[in-house]
């Protein structure tokens, strides 16, 4: 599902496991944007993150192999 713009602290869930991931950071690399993910089950200093590269259609933004959700399990 796409959203029109990736944010802080959306909740996407990981078609791979199915955990949710909360965006902590949302930056841009000379045409890339890129957004910064943490489980979101995990305190914040113990957390690995995750980098996953936007991608952008027509319909919006989305991240490939996670799903938008705001109905987290954490």
């Amino acid at each position: 599902m796409a959203v029109n713009l990736i944010q802080l602290g959306q909740v996407w869930r990981s078609d791979a496991d199915g955990q949710d991931y909360l965006v902590t950071k949302v930056y841009n690399e000379v045409f890339t944007q890129y957004a910064m993910l943490r489980p979101a089950g995990i305190t914040a200093p113990n957390a690995p993150t995750v980098r996953v590269k936007v991608s952008k259609t027509p319909q919006g933004a989305t991240l490939p192999g996670y799903a938008f959700t705001q109905d987290g399990s954490f």
